[in-house]
């Protein structure tokens, strides 16, 4: 008898949702900033994926890799970033230098932004955001990477950069404190970070940061984003969930909480203590 042939059915599934597009993330946090929503970031300064997992993890709305102080490279950034989007968080290189070529080498890996230190003058932030943007704004390159999807999304990704991608500057001395009201205007940067130790430092009372003079240069650049409806924010090392709404009723919209290097070091110090309390126990 001749087999019997039963013809497959093939199901084709038609609920599957595509992948996120690469800039969803990104649009996100720009939106956040704008609207001045009550943020958290946190910083990653050990140069492994794997650390940077563990924050993007938690309730961090973003995560900011500092490659200003630290040896990682951009290699190394690439990984933290998709570590970070794993999780559907966004990520923030702090740079460093005036190598603007590192600034598209970081948006081309995915970054959803650039963290720019030591911003002083409405020039720092043009050199950056001509970088960040595409032409005919700005004068980024057109490449293929991470960030286009390998080549995929490369189109929607060229059109919507420009208005997805996030610009935070840093205001880290008395020259930029007294700059603030040009820096906050400029229309390219969506936040801003005070860096009340490197005022200190600038003002000639380095680490005094209950100093009077550091203090009234922390408020103004407060008092100049809230004038501008700029998102402003702080770094704490080692806060409390009192230190968190002080800030924020100081008029701070987002609050970076530590980093890697600061939760590890005060981990060690509390097993320090633990350990010398058995230590001092067996003795007696």
């Amino acid at each position: 008898m001749p087999k019997t042939i039963t013809a497959r059915r093939t199901i084709v599934r038609r609920d599957v949702p595509k992948a996120p597009h690469s800039l969803t993330i990104a649009r996100s946090l720009r939106e956040r900033f704008q609207r001045r929503q009550q943020l958290f970031g946190g910083w990653i300064s050990i140069g492994h994926p794997e650390t940077a997992a563990i924050f993007a993890r938690a309730e961090n709305d973003f995560i900011g890799i500092c490659m200003e102080h630290t040896t990682i490279d951009l290699a190394t950034a690439g990984q933290i970033i998709r570590a970070c989007h794993e999780f559907r968080k966004a990520c923030l290189p702090r740079i460093y230098g005036g190598d603007l070529q590192q600034v598209r080498r970081l948006l081309d890996a995915g970054a959803d932004g650039i963290i720019v230190p030591q911003v002083s003058c409405r020039q720092d932030i043009d050199r950056v955001r001509d970088a960040m943007w595409y032409p005919p704004q700005g004068a980024r390159g057109f490449g293929v990477a991470a960030a286009q999807g390998y080549g995929r999304d490369f189109n929607a990704y060229v059109r919507g950069a420009n208005e997805a991608l996030s610009l935070m500057i840093q205001i880290e001395s008395i020259d930029g404190v007294e700059r603030i009201q040009e820096l906050v205007t400029h229309p390219g940067v969506d936040a801003v970070m005070v860096g009340p130790y490197d005022i200190s430092g600038s003002l000639g009372l380095p680490g005094e940061l209950q100093h009077p003079k550091v203090a009234a240069a922390c408020r103004r650049v407060i008092a100049a984003c809230a004038a501008a409806g700029k998102s402003c924010g702080y770094q704490l090392v080692y806060p409390d969930a009192n230190d968190l709404r002080r800030e924020f009723e100081a008029g701070f919209s987002f609050l970076v909480l530590g980093s890697d290097v600061f939760n590890l070091s005060h981990r060690s110090e509390e097993v320090d203590r633990m350990i010398a309390g058995v230590k001092g126990h067996d003795r007696a």
